[in-house]
C-alpha cells in the first residue's frame, strides 16, 4: 500500500519533470520548433559576434584605461547606491501596497510601477522638470539652499532610482503577498508591535525575494542610459557610466565600447541565470 500511494503523493512540479523526460505531452510540437529556433538564434547571434569581436588580448589594458576604469567605477558605485536607496524607501511601499487598502491604491500601483513601461529618456526629461534649476522643486532646492541636483552624480544615482526602484517593489510585494500570514498574526497576538513584526517575522519571510529584488534593482541600475544621460549628462570620471561610455566609445574606441558591453552582458547573465526562476514565480517565497 505505500508503494502504491507513493505516486498520488508526486508534486505538480515533478510530475511534469517526469513527463518531459519520458517524452509526453510537453514535447515540442514540430510547427513550433521552428520558429522557435529562429528565436532563439536572432536573440543568441548578436551575442555571439559581440563575444567573437572581443579584443580579448587587449582586454585588461582597456578595463585600466583611465577613462574605461571612470565610467566602471563610478557605475558600480552609483548603482549600488541606488540599490540601497531603493530599499530603504522601496520595501515600506511594497508593503503599503501589499498588506493595506485605501482609496486611490490602484492608481497609486499604476504609478509606481510606470517606469517599467516608460521610455528612459521621458523618465530623465521628468526629472529635469522636477529637480532641474528651473523645475517646481529644483528651482526652490536652488534658492533657499543653493543646491543643484543635474548635471551631477547625485543626478546619476537619482535617475538609476528612478528606473529601478519597481523591479524591487513589484518582486517584494508579490512575496508579500503570498507570504503566510501565520506568523505575524501570531507574533500580533503575542503582544509584538508592528514594527517588531515586521522587522523580525516579514522581512525574514520574504528575504529570498527581497534579495532577488535587490539584485535586480541593481542590474537596471548598472545598465540604464536613457534617463541618466538626460537628467545627468555625461562628464567623464563624473556622470558618464558604462552604458553611456559605450555609446560615445563606439564613434571612437571600438574596443573599448565591445569591452565595456561584455561586463554588462557578463553582469546581466549572472543576473538572469541565477534569479530567473524566483523571477518567474512571481517573488515566491517558498
Amino acid at each position: 500500500m505505500e508503494t502504491l500511494a507513493a505516486p498520488a503523493r508526486l508534486s505538480t512540479r515533478e510530475r511534469q519533470r517526469r513527463s518531459v523526460r519520458g517524452g509526453g505531452s510537453r514535447s515540442v510540437p514540430a510547427p513550433l520548433l521552428a520558429p522557435s529556433l529562429i528565436a532563439v538564434l536572432f536573440l543568441v547571434l548578436p551575442l555571439i559576434g559581440l563575444i567573437i569581436r572581443a579584443p580579448w588580448g587587449n582586454l585588461w589594458s582597456i578595463l585600466r584605461n583611465s577613462d574605461t576604469s571612470q565610467a566602471l567605477r563610478l557605475s558600480l558605485w552609483t548603482s549600488t547606491a541606488a540599490a540601497a536607496v531603493s530599499l530603504i524607501i522601496g520595501v515600506p511601499l511594497a508593503w503599503v501596497l501589499a498588506r493595506t487598502d485605501f482609496p486611490g491604491l490602484r492608481l497609486l500601483r499604476a504609478l509606481v510601477t510606470l517606469p517599467l513601461v516608460l521610455p528612459p529618456v521621458v523618465g530623465g526629461v521628468a526629472l529635469l522638470l522636477a529637480f532641474g534649476r528651473r523645475g517646481f522643486i529644483g528651482r526652490y532646492l536652488d534658492q533657499w539652499f543653493g543646491i543643484t541636483i543635474p548635471f551631477s552624480p547625485a543626478a546619476v544615482v537619482m535617475a538609476e532610482t528612478f528606473v529601478a526602484m519597481p523591479f524591487l517593489i513589484v518582486t517584494v510585494e508579490g512575496a508579500l503577498r503570498s507570504a503566510d500570514l501565520g506568523f505575524e498574526e501570531a507574533a500580533a497576538t503575542l503582544g509584538a508591535s508592528k514594527m517588531t513584526v515586521f522587522r523580525r517575522i516579514t522581512v525574514p519571510l520574504v528575504a529570498p525575494s527581497l534579495g532577488a529584488g535587490a539584485v535586480l534593482c541593481w542590474a537596471r541600475a548598472l545598465g540604464e542610459f536613457g534617463a541618466t544621460i538626460t537628467f545627468a549628462g555625461s562628464f567623464p570620471g563624473r556622470t558618464e557610466t558604462m552604458p553611456i561610455a559605450v555609446y560615445y566609445a563606439l564613434e571612437t574606441d571600438p574596443d573599448a565600447a565591445i569591452v565595456l558591453s561584455l561586463v554588462l552582458l557578463l553582469v546581466s547573465v549572472i543576473v538572469l541565470v541565477t534569479l530567473r526562476d524566483r523571477w518567474l514565480r512571481g517573488g515566491s517565497t517558498q
